[in-house]
């Protein structure tokens, strides 16, 4: 299987860079051992763009990397990660009010990502600050590790948490179709019409455990107590997802809003 997929890369890839959206740590060790070695790197446009990267001989699979030089760090109280460089920009053109908002005294630039170093330099992105849930007992969650997790699950396409200000996380679910049509056959329950398949007690209890099996590393406040699926694939026509694929949380909350209301009227 390995040596197919290198023949779909051309055979003589070396190594290739990943950026723009997280890599799970699990699919980059994956390539790894096809032969197929996916460096993960960070960065934003405000600087230009790269400011930490894995590469030959120094990789962490599920980091970002380490600094590249003349490039410093700090990670602020709530957990923010600030970055100060040469290729830091100096600020937005011509709005002293917005680069005031973004650049301390000191020219560390606030990401609007939350992360931590390890021992050895290895940058670990959690989420982005305005992406954490914080639910009514104080906790903070980071949903993306989540999320991400979640999807490893053959039968999840999708996942959406939710929690902000509520007592509990519970998620929006889009199975992953082909998968789930092969179990329903396996089990003699009936695919079609999709909408009520979706309602079946025996897939809400198979996805129950799905969820648990992925999450089982995760805190207890963390853990999904209550979680709906939607009927459909998310789409860019249908404006739930952005022309590079992720997700549009605030649309999909708005559009499913009635199953929010549910999970948490019961």
């Amino acid at each position: 299987m390995f040596s197919k997929l290198q023949q779909k890369t051309g055979g003589k890839l070396q190594r290739f860079v990943s950026g723009g959206a997280p890599l799970s740590a699990e699919i980059a060790e994956f390539f790894f051992c096809a032969g197929l070695k996916i460096y993960e790197g960070y960065g934003l446009t405000e600087t230009s763009p790269v400011i930490t990267v894995n590469g030959p001989g120094n990789v962490r699979l599920g980091s970002v990397g380490v600094a590249i030089p003349e490039t410093e760090f700090k990670i602020s109280d709530d957990g923010e990660i600030m970055v100060r460089g040469p290729q830091v920009m100096k600020g937005y053109y011509k709005s002293q009010e917005m680069t005031d908002e973004v650049i301390d005294s000191d020219g560390f630039l606030y990401t609007g990502d939350i992360g931590h170093f390890d021992d050895d330099g290895f940058l670990f992105i959690t989420d982005r600050k305005k992406n954490l849930l914080v639910t009514a007992g104080g906790k903070n969650v980071a949903p993306q590790p989540i999320e991400e997790s979640l999807k490893l699950s053959p039968y999840i396409s999708e996942s959406v948490l939710i929690g902000d200000r509520k007592h509990y996380i519970s998620a929006l679910i889009v199975l992953d179709q082909v998968a789930i049509k092969k179990w329903a056959d396996d089990n003699s329950i009936a695919f079609e019409p999709y909408e009520k398949f979706i309602r079946n007690s025996d897939l809400y209890a198979h996805i129950q455990k799905e969820i648990e099996k992925q999450t089982v590393t995760f805190s207890r406040f963390e853990n999904i107590k209550k979680f709906r699926i939607i009927p459909k694939d998310f789409t860019i026509e249908d404006g739930e997802l952005t022309p590079s694929l992720k997700v549009k949380k605030k649309e999909v909350l708005r559009k499913y809003s009635s199953l929010v209301d549910e999970m948490y009227r019961e």
